[in-house]
Order: structure tokens, then sequence, then C-alpha cells
């Protein structure tokens, strides 16, 4: 009897790690898969009812004996590159690895070409007083016709 009663404690004690080994491995990948919702946050993150459906789609197929990169290759499938927070670097991604930063250097060749435009601007030479003069002539002729 005492055997039989250590062997179903053994039993719940292995069943218990295998659960909190599931819960790790479920949420590391959790941090790894993007809200399709929100965007800006992990599935872990996320309240959306489709974030909960992904977590939960996660852990079925992991309590299922799947392999992680096996998780990620079926999420990847089914919703794209977009679906992995951190995309990989390929073809159809470097829009969004490299697109920040082709912003940030045409805003700086922008703000550049302005500020030399300004610089140019203010460097012309001021009209001469006899320049003035002949204006306000013209601007007082202008004014003196009906």
């Amino acid at each position: 009897m005492v055997k039989l009663i250590a062997a179903l404690m053994m039993a719940l004690a292995l069943a218990a790690q295998a659960e909190t080994d599931l819960d790790k491995r479920a949420a590391a990948l959790e941090e790894e898969l993007r809200c399709l919702v929100c965007q800006n946050q992990t599935i872990a993150d996320s309240h959306a009812g489709l974030a909960a459906d992904l977590r939960r789609e996660v852990r079925e197929q992991l309590a299922q004996g799947k392999s992680e990169q096996e998780v990620l290759d079926f999420m990847v499938q089914r919703y794209g590159d977009f679906v992995l927070y951190r995309p990989p670097v390929k073809s159809t991604t470097w829009l969004l690895w490299f697109g920040p930063f082709l912003l940030l250097a045409a805003g700086a060749v922008l703000l550049v070409s302005r500020l030399r435009a300004a610089r140019s601007r203010a460097a012309e030479p001021s009209p001469s007083e006899e320049e003035l003069a002949r204006a306000r002539a013209l601007l007082d002729n202008d004014k003196e016709q009906p």
C-alpha cells in the first residue's frame, strides 16, 4: 500500500513538473508572437480575443508534443511573418527592418536642404538705400494714379 501511495505521489509530482515545463515553454513562445489586433504587443501582453485564441493554440500544440519551432512555423504559415515579434530579415521583410532608417535618412536630407536654403536666403544682400528709395517712389506713383 505504501508503494502504491509513493508511486501515485511520484506520478503527481511528475505531472506537476510537466505542467510547469509546458507553462514555461508556452510563456517563452507567447513572447515571440505578435498580437495581430494590437500589433505593438506580444500575445502574452495583449488582452484581445485573438491573442487569447493564439495563446490557447500555442499551449494545445505544445501539449500535443510539438516543438517550439514547429509551433512558430505553424503560426507563420497561417498568419505570415508579421505574427513573429521579431520577423526574419529577408526580401519580403526589408521594409519592416530598414523602412524606419530610410525615413530617418530622408528626414535628415530634407532638414539639411531646408537649412541650406534658409541660410542662402539670409545671406542674400539687403537692398541698398537707393533701391529702397526707388521702390518707395514707384509705390507712391501707383497710389496717386486713380
